[in-house]
């Protein structure tokens, strides 16, 4: 299934970033570090399937739009650092740098041929879901941009936006199982950052199908093993972006009874020690530099459960203190000593800082 959402770009209602525990100073910090990268290609990890010799390009060629950062999703959601700082500050001394870098990838001409990368045959799973999730998520982000240019970037954006969307659509009604892993493949987190799209461009097909998929996969969930996270090279919380996501799908008074019986380990007397930060031994090795941002990641999913409870709910004090001790605990790693973290680590701390 397809969706027109051409009509969509110009009626749609700004959606204000919170922003208020960030600074411009912050926001630039982590612009830098996305600079630095969405335009450098090498080194590069790419998922390229190959049918011949013919294949055999480099990655400005395969993807011009999102061919740096490493590799193809942490070049998209570099793209939406970029937006969502120049977004939530305008006035600040990297909004123009932001923005050219905007205009330098975001072109028709680089989005056809992404299109074009996508639908090639043999890339039926490429990137699904955290890329796709990640590429809406940065629709959503223009499309919420009250700005000329973010519209016109908006227009060149829609048809990978439309196929990415209906990679999506087409591959949940044959999903049978939850994806529960640490990494990019996770289900629930991916299906949070859809959602959030799916409400920006009101699709109401995907936020049904989401709700279905949270109903069968999750609704029914109990106990979840806290105890055994993380493993050792997690940046996702499955526990954590399990609730996360079924906050945004479920009623508080519901999500809250739901919470009771799926995390019952959550602290109800204000206390942190149920939840300790991880520890990261090495943040030059690209996996155990993954602990960095599940610290961070855990941080703003804190906050979200939190957000989804009523407002007297026993568990508020406790859930944001374990969000200000994971963040406090790696915030101070989003720096460019480490290319392995800085092209991927300044996304994860903006999304917790400006959706907080």
């Amino acid at each position: 299934m397809r969706w027109a959402l051409t009509l969509m770009v110009c009626v749609l209602p700004f959606s204000p970033v919170r922003s208020e525990s960030l600074t411009s100073t912050e926001a630039g910090r982590f612009v830098t570090l996305a600079l630095e990268c969405v335009h450098r290609e090498y080194p590069n990890k790419i998922a390229h399937v190959m049918a011949s010799d013919a294949d055999a390009k480099p990655p400005r060629q395969l993807t011009p739009a999102f061919y740096g950062c490493y590799d193809w999703h942490s070049s998209v959601h570099a793209h939406w650092l970029l937006a969502r700082a120049a977004r939530a500050f305008p006035d600040a001394p990297f909004a123009a740098s932001a923005r050219a870098a905007l205009a330098r990838s975001l072109t028709k001409q680089n989005l056809a041929l992404e299109v074009a990368y996508l639908q090639t045959d043999g890339r039926a799973s490429f990137e699904r879901p955290y890329g796709l999730a990640w590429l809406l998520q940065l629709a959503a982000e223009l499309r919420s941009w009250d700005d000329l240019q973010a519209r016109e970037w908006t227009s060149a954006l829609i048809p990978l936006e439309e196929e990415a969307a209906a990679r999506v659509s087409n591959w949940l009604p044959k999903l049978a199982y939850p994806i529960r892993v640490g990494e990019h493949d996770q289900t629930a987190f991916a299906f949070g950052l859809i959602w959030d799209w799916a409400q920006t461009s009101r699709n109401a097909a995907m936020e049904s199908l989401l709700r279905a998929k949270a109903q069968e996969f999750y609704l029914s969930d109990r106990a979840c093993p806290l105890n055994y996270e993380p493993s050792g090279q997690d940046f996702l919380s499955p526990c954590l972006a399990e609730a996360d996501f079924m906050r945004r799908v479920v009623e508080s008074a519901r999500f809250a009874q739901w919470l009771d019986a799926f995390l019952p380990q959550i602290a109800r007397d204000g206390s942190t020690d149920w939840l300790r930060p991880a520890q990261v031994t090495d943040r030059s090795d690209p996996k155990l530099a993954h602990l960095d941002g599940l610290n961070l990641s855990r941080a703003w999913m804190l906050e979200g459960i939190a957000r989804g409870l009523p407002a007297a709910d026993a568990r508020l004090r406790s859930l944001r203190g374990a969000s200000a001790l994971h963040r406090e605990a790696s915030l101070g790693a989003v720096t460019a000593e480490h290319y392995v973290g800085s092209h991927w680590l300044g996304t994860f701390a903006l999304y917790g800082a400006s959706n907080n």
